[in-house]
């Protein structure tokens, strides 16, 4: 469980990447390709650190979704040339917020599991 955790760990820093990153708002990251570059490649990580949660993990989470996140990464990775920035920021605004209170509420379980 100890490798599930560092992912988990690991994807929240990327959301807090990204959300430092687009503290400006989407007109912002539609008008700065390094910001959409640092977005991309945190993006990607993140879904990359999704994959390697043990699956029995995410069997227990199902409100997260895993699979989504993973045919995100598979896009972003091999179909890049259509990536739509638009959908992007609606990712960033409206996806990323959700997904850190679901791995934040998975954490928490696990450090009060660990204690018992």
């Amino acid at each position: 469980m100890k490798d599930d955790r560092l992912y988990l760990i690991h994807i929240r820093e990327c959301i807090a990447r990204i959300v430092r990153y687009t503290a400006d708002g989407g007109d912002a990251f539609l008008e700065d390709t390094k910001t959409q570059d640092a977005v991309m490649r945190n993006l990607q990580t993140l879904a990359e650190s999704t994959q390697r949660v043990a699956e029995t993990l995410q069997a227990q989470h199902p409100e997260v979704a895993w699979r989504t996140i993973a045919a995100f990464r598979h896009v972003a990775v091999h179909d890049y040339l259509g990536i739509d920035l638009a959908q992007i920021w609606d990712i960033v605004a409206d996806d990323l917020p959700k997904l850190d209170q679901q791995i934040a509420a998975i954490l928490q379980a696990l450090d009060s599991h660990s204690l018992q």
